[in-house]
């Protein structure tokens, strides 16, 4: 059978402009890589900033291929890997930033020590899920703010990263408690979440109610902007402030007067740096126990998406239609 030579692949040509499908040359694993043939690419709202334009500090510059989550299978090892085998079932986040291919393509040659395997209990489609928002909240909850049980955690937001925290902190023995829309009340209960409706509770009154007005112990504030403000309203003495949407200016003495602390995550660091890439695919290994363990699930938008499909999937997410995550499915 002849080896094939190209890929299909979806190209980013110009900002904003319609994504197109092309047979590019296929990618080929270095020194510490695996070549890995994707079978689905999370789709995340940072790749429409990027395909605008609007995202610098993902130094991806355009035409480009996107998608920075991916779950495939591994088709070829290049030298010095260990750890993996050919038919291998892996994920993480991959590429789609720093001018590393992304994972809208048949194949993806993959620094080995970003993949993980894929959990079993998961498809192809709900692994793809999972990347990005998991290393986000991980590093957040575990790696900054060493999250322990007993404590209370408020999350501000309850959409893609926030509802991993949620499951992230439950299943560390917390206190959970999320602040979103009231459309969310009743799936974020089925975490085992308290819901708090961001419409008709203000931060002293959920403070009040659920802390006795001492606050919370860690808040992780996935909104950004005013978010954060209200996070360093929220914390409790000596309390900790963790935020993936820091990038404003925002008054510090709410969280000073409490002696409390603030951490930020810049979760694309280990792609653009090179730095810290085993850590990712070492984080990735956690998730999978607790996704077999039956604590993590990641909830996706019932529509699916081909390779075709993908500036739907973009449509969806930048009209805030989508009612959890959009993944593109590879054939």
């Amino acid at each position: 059978m002849p080896v094939q030579s190209t890929m299909k692949a979806l190209l980013a040509e110009t900002p904003n402009s319609p994504l197109r499908i092309a047979d590019i040359a296929k990618s080929s694993p270095g020194e510490g890589q695996v070549l890995v043939r994707i079978k689905a690419s999370g789709v995340n709202p940072l790749d429409l900033k990027i395909r605008a334009g609007n995202a610098v500090h993902a130094r991806h510059p355009l035409p480009a291929i996107l998608g920075i989550d991916m779950a495939g299978i591994v088709e070829e090892i290049g030298t010095g890997v260990s750890g993996f085998r050919r038919g291998d079932a892996v994920y993480g986040m991959t590429g789609g930033v720093g001018g590393i291919q992304g994972s809208l393509a048949e194949f993806a040659a993959i620094d080995a020590a970003l993949l993980a395997p894929k959990p079993q209990n998961l498809s192809m489609r709900e692994a793809a899920a999972l990347p990005l928002i998991s290393i986000t909240a991980w590093e957040g909850l575990v790696d900054r703010a060493g999250v322990k049980a007993g404590q209370k955690v408020l999350v501000l937001g309850g959409g893609g990263v926030g509802h991993i925290v949620a499951q992230i902190a439950k299943a560390a023995g917390t206190e959970v408690y999320v602040v979103d829309g009231a459309s969310k009340a009743d799936y974020l209960a089925g975490l085992g979440a308290t819901p708090i409706d961001r419409d008709v509770e203000t931060v002293e009154t959920y403070v009040a109610r659920h802390t006795g007005g001492k606050g919370f112990d860690l808040v992780y504030d996935t909104v950004g902007g005013q978010g954060l403000d209200t996070a360093f309203r929220a914390v409790s003495r000596f309390g900790h402030v963790v935020s993936c949407l820091g990038w404003g200016s925002h008054a510090l003495a709410p969280l000073s007067f409490k002696a409390a602390t603030y951490s930020g995550v810049f979760t694309l660091l280990p792609l653009l740096t090179g730095e810290g890439r085993a850590h990712h695919g070492q984080i990735m290994r956690e998730m999978t126990k607790l996704v077999e363990a039956g604590k993590v699930m990641p909830k996706l938008d019932r529509r699916r998406f081909a390779l075709a499909d993908a500036d739907e999937a973009h449509r969806l997410i930048e009209s805030r239609q989508a009612d959890g995550k959009l993944v593109v499915e590879i054939d």
